[in-house]
């Protein structure tokens, strides 16, 4: 395997996941490679923000769905507090949505958890060296989401179904799910049937944080 170059001083990285056997075990791993050291290891978005603030490391590897608040939030947060600080997401999603969600972000990596070693250690020395790495399939998809500038509301979430983006677009312009299956004729069983179908695919944990994708994409406004 290509060992990292550095200088005198380690590459410091954040480890982010919430499931214990992976976090470990990739901090284990990481902390083995010449050249990088692990300044910390977090199991939340919240944990991850006040981690990566205190210690300031090159590198955060990032998890995406999460307790609390996701891990696009958490990128979102520290590289608008510390934008010297890298972010490389590592997650099982490869969803446009959840991809473009991660670049706009501030992240500058995106690996699903299926890469090796030797992309993950290449992707954290890219990053804190300044650079940005995609997969070449997700590279060309993000070359294609931004040369066509951004996605209207209807194109922002291409997971959902049409009647999911119409549940958000009203949740997101703040009504209850009474009035959501007023408006829209559906039984509130199915309106709420809805609105945890969009959680799961936004990959969120509440209404406040799809309210705040969906605001961002356009929607509710």
């Amino acid at each position: 395997m290509a060992e990292p170059e550095h200088g005198e001083e380690p590459l410091r990285i954040v480890v982010v996941d919430d499931h214990p056997v992976y976090r470990d075990g990739l901090a284990v791993l990481l902390g083995s490679v010449p050249g990088l050291s692990v300044a910390g290891t977090a199991a939340d978005g919240e944990a991850a923000v006040a981690l990566a603030l205190e210690e300031q490391p090159d590198v955060v590897v990032m998890d995406v769905q999460m307790p609390g608040i996701d891990g696009i939030e958490a990128t979102r947060r520290i590289t608008s507090t510390s934008p010297s600080i890298g972010v490389v997401v590592l997650t099982m999603s490869e969803d446009d949505g959840t991809v473009f969600a991660a670049v706009r972000a501030g992240a500058r990596g995106y690996l699903l958890k299926g890469a090796d070693q030797e992309e993950v250690v290449r992707a954290i020395t890219t990053v804190a060296s300044g650079g940005a790495v995609f997969g070449a399939a997700l590279a060309r998809r993000i070359a294609q989401f931004f040369a066509a500038g951004p996605p209207g509301p209807e194109a922002a979430f291409p997971q959902l179904t049409a009647r999911e983006r119409e549940v958000l677009g009203l949740v997101a312009a703040g009504r209850s799910n009474g009035q959501i299956a007023a408006a829209l004729y559906l039984s509130p069983k199915t309106v709420r049937n809805n609105v945890s179908n969009v959680l799961a695919k936004l990959q969120v944990t509440d209404r406040a944080q799809a309210i705040v994708r969906a605001r961002e994409a356009g929607l509710g406004r």
